[in-house]
């Protein structure tokens, strides 16, 4: 679920400058404080159950199957597209929740002690999962499926910062699944065949996908395909399918930073209103208030919500990566035509 930025102390508030920036930092290091001790009540947690095997720590596994860990549910449609049900899978953020603001909790620390294989994104996407692998005493082995990936890098003012965002491109997606099978073909030999012919299908599938959006896209005039959304999310789909990334509302790859200081936010109405963008795009995992006041600000619509670093519940159009892909590319393509 999306969850409201906690904002700063101002003077609005009743506090000075001085005791909005002191009190801001006290409330910082109590945050800090608070995942330390969250982390020392997982190794707790992990050493009251270490009398117990790996193998027979919870009696809600299924046995003979490869247990696996996707870090994100993205992450987790392509494991299980892949692993079919010759897999036991754990997708450790749940649906519609951010992964650059996930928190570990104790039974993700019991399922990362029991888990074969983790599968994560990398690119430093999941700035928590060392600290859950090291705390929980892991044995798993981590793939890294962005591995061979080329990257993009983005630039805004003095901070340069690598996009993990590579699934948006579905030609990644299909290298992502193809590392996924290796792995679990290695993990567990007695069913490569599966694995193998899995994937095949997967991957037709995702190749069908990808003509699908170059068809849809090819609808817009070159002229419109301008993007400005929440974060820095969607850079690889803009390379991969022709569009120019005007701006993101945060200005950043994370969302962690909750809401775009007064200069971004200035800038990003002059870039909008500048590049004659003809609608503007909310995220699945971001608060849509600030883009509500953008949209206001430069006299733009917003088009529909777009799946980005999550899927959707069961049942909606962002359920699967195919289906969110689909949404994402006709949203697009149909704000931007004025047909919304």
């Amino acid at each position: 679920m999306r969850r409201p930025p906690l904002p700063p102390l101002t003077r609005a508030a009743g506090f000075s400058p001085h005791q909005a920036s002191v009190s801001n930092r006290c409330l910082s290091r109590c945050l800090s404080r608070h995942l330390h001790l969250h982390l020392h009540l997982l190794a707790l947690i992990l050493a009251l159950s270490a009398c117990q095997s790996p193998r027979t720590a919870s009696n809600s596994q299924s046995p003979g199957r490869l247990r696996v860990i996707a870090t994100f549910s993205i992450l987790g449609d392509f494991a299980q597209n892949v692993g079919g049900d010759h897999i036991e899978l754990k997708t450790l953020v749940g649906l519609g929740s951010d992964v650059h603001e996930f928190e570990p909790n104790p039974s993700d620390a019991l399922s990362a002690r029991n888990a074969d294989v983790v599968f994560e994104n990398g690119i430093q996407l999941e700035s928590w999962l060392d600290r859950l692998y090291t705390s929980s005493g892991s044995q798993a082995r981590r793939v890294i499926v962005s591995q061979g990936i080329p990257t993009r890098r983005i630039t805004t003012g003095a901070n340069t910062e690598t996009d993990p965002h590579v699934w948006q491109d579905v030609a990644n997606a299909i290298t992502m699944t193809m590392t996924i099978r290796d792995a679990l073909v290695a993990a567990d030999p007695p069913n490569a065949s599966a694995y193998q012919a899995n994937a095949a299908a997967y991957i037709a599938q995702l190749q069908a996908l990808d003509q699908e959006i170059m068809t849809e896209v090819g609808r817009l005039p070159v002229e419109n395909r301008k993007l400005v959304t929440s974060h820095d999310a969607i850079g690889y789909f803009a390379a991969r399918y022709g569009f120019q990334v005007v701006g993101s509302l945060l200005g950043t790859v994370a969302t962690a930073s909750g809401d775009p200081s007064a200069k971004v936010f200035a800038q990003l109405v002059r870039d909008v209103k500048a590049a004659s963008v003809k609608a503007i795009f909310a995220e699945s995992v971001t608060n849509p208030a600030n883009m509500e006041r953008l949209a206001k600000e430069t006299n733009v619509v917003i088009g529909p919500e777009l799946y980005t670093d999550s899927l959707g519940p069961a049942g909606s159009a962002g359920s699967t990566y195919i289906t969110a892909m689909r949404h994402n590319a006709h949203s697009v393509v149909s704000a931007l035509l004025g047909q919304q």
